[in-house]
């Protein structure tokens, strides 16, 4: 039996906001939830619904950990899985929302390289997908 979908609340329904954030349905369909703990979740939801277009963003360390009721270790490891999924990358005091996918010559979309646990200099990763020296 398929179920006939229909609008609950015409008054509420949802709306591209002035300013930009959203959440992209590719965290479930390519499973990047399952790979984070309810920390760093809560974390990448502050991310994405704070950051600008070019899903940046700089709260503090401390506004973070105030904001999601976590202690300092907790943070530090949610940040670190966000990063480790490919969600984020971090630069002190900056925090960057990633595309979910990485553009690759022709157009195409690559699979994301194995995560080697070392964080990369922002200039280092844009000349690697622009096609520069690695």
């Amino acid at each position: 039996m398929k179920i006939k979908k229909r609008v609950l609340c015409p008054a509420r329904l949802r709306r591209i906001p002035g300013q930009f954030s959203w959440i992209d349905q590719r965290l479930v369909r390519d499973r990047y939830l399952q790979r984070c703990d309810h920390a760093a979740l809560a974390l990448y939801l502050v991310l994405v619904t704070v950051a600008d277009v070019e899903g940046l963003s700089y709260y503090s360390n401390a506004t973070l950990e105030r904001m999601l009721n976590l202690e300092p270790g907790q943070l530090l490891s949610a940040r670190h899985q966000l990063c480790q999924a490919g969600l984020v990358i971090y630069q002190p005091p900056l925090y960057q929302v990633l595309s979910l996918e990485l553009p690759v010559e022709g157009g195409g979309v690559a699979e994301p390289a194995p995560r080697t646990g070392q964080g990369l200099p922002v200039g280092e990763i844009l000349r690697r997908i622009l096609g520069g020296a690695a």
